[in-house]
């Protein structure tokens, strides 16, 4: 049985008060931000994740992680705005290519049927000849 891969989203409105903003530690000029997401996604978003913001070529001040349902963003204050529109476009490729993984399963789970659904027609007809064959042998043929 195939297994559905489900999308994830930040969340659209939530408290700014809530969200964990502080220093890091490695980085003196870096915040950490922990945005809040609808879910804690599964191994397949986040392995689609993952490859999605690392193939991002605004890799120079910035780093993405999933921990739990949330996503958390260490980057520089500067162009904050643009940083937080590129998390929200990286979700929404991830889950782009999540509908497009999911297709590919169902495509592949239907051509794994396919083939089974052959192999067993196969299987039945060379039964049928094998009796056919015996009843030939035992009785003669008419």
């Amino acid at each position: 049985m195939k297994e559905v891969a489900k999308k994830v989203n930040l969340l659209s409105s939530f408290d700014a008060e809530a969200v964990a903003i502080g220093r890091d530690r490695y980085f003196r000029k870096a915040y950490v931000i922990d945005l809040p997401l609808g879910a804690v996604p599964d191994h397949v978003w986040l392995d689609i994740f993952d490859r999605e913001w690392r193939s991002s070529r605004h890799l120079w001040d910035r780093k993405l992680f999933v921990i739990g349902d949330k996503l958390r963003l260490v980057t520089t204050l500067s162009d904050i705005e643009d940083k937080l529109d590129w998390v929200k476009q990286i979700v929404e490729e991830t889950n782009k290519e999540i509908d497009e993984y999911n297709r590919e399963e169902t495509a592949r789970e239907a051509q794994i049927e396919e083939g089974k659904r052959k192999e067993a027609l196969e299987e039945e007809k060379l039964g049928i000849g094998t009796i056919r064959n015996t009843l030939r042998k035992r009785f003669g043929a008419i």
